[in-house]
């Protein structure tokens, strides 16, 4: 099968499944992985698709797809989201951040429950549309192509617009003297911004960014009005926490 017979059929097929695999195209095709890695180079950088570990996406389905293998600590976020679900009562109006935390989270919130989310993360945000009863308000801006959220000081001036029941912040760091830091400006910033408009705060961490410090501070600890976490509340880890008086999930 010649090269331009072979992509127009790997296009057919993305637009149908809107995921393929390269190992599954190259027993359909009966060509070699390392020739559907090729052809899905070569049709990446046309724009006809978006490569990732594996196979392929629709560029489509990019904006809100994160590949399962890349997203580490998978086990101990879906955790923390089911505990921080619990958090959430139909009525209110709530800010997410971006990372896979959060959109764990998201995933596994209640088809039934209808409230208004706000967010500045693209595949959040495509992926609460699953969601028939939930309002969302995409916050719109720059956009960082690798991380799929909108930055800068319009996004930032719309958040400060915004009136909030609960902010849920995927946390870069945190530790009980320093609270929540962020090794990039911009999203301390947006943090920042999130929290000052909110009535309440939860931090969603996962244990291994427990006592770690990052360059830019976004909150102290007594800002936060819960921590979610992957742990059990009787840990040893979170002792410190708890005796600085933050609920801890």
């Amino acid at each position: 099968m010649v090269k331009n017979e072979r992509q127009r059929i790997i296009i057919d097929k993305i637009r149908v499944e809107k995921k393929v695999s390269s190992s599954v195209l190259a027993e359909e095709l009966s060509v070699s992985e390392d020739t559907i890695r090729r052809d899905l180079n070569e049709l990446d950088g046309k724009g006809l698709l978006s490569k990732i570990h594996g196979g392929a996406v629709s560029t489509i389905q990019k904006l809100y797809h994160y590949n399962d293998n890349v997203i580490v600590n998978s086990d101990k976020k879906e955790i923390i989201a089911n505990k921080a679900s619990t958090l959430i009562k139909n009525g209110m109006s709530i800010i997410i951040s971006g990372g896979t935390t959060n959109l764990a989270f998201v995933r596994l919130l209640p088809k039934e429950l209808k409230i208004t989310i706000y967010t500045y993360c693209l595949p959040i945000a495509m992926e609460l549309t699953g969601h028939p009863n939930i309002e969302i308000i995409f916050i719109g801006g720059k956009i960082h192509k690798k991380a799929m959220v909108t930055v800068g000081i319009d996004v930032i001036q719309k958040l400060a617009k915004i009136k909030a029941d609960m902010c849920f912040i995927g946390t870069g760091s945190l530790d009980v003297d320093n609270g929540i830091t962020e090794g990039s400006y911009e999203v301390a910033l947006m943090k920042k911004a999130m929290i000052e408009v909110s009535n309440a705060t939860v931090s969603l961490v996962t244990s291994n960014k427990l006592g770690l410090k990052q360059s830019y501070h976004v909150c102290s600890l007594t800002e936060v009005d819960a921590v979610v976490t992957d742990l059990d509340i009787d840990n040893e880890l979170l002792l410190e926490y708890q005796k600085s008086g933050v609920n801890i999930l």
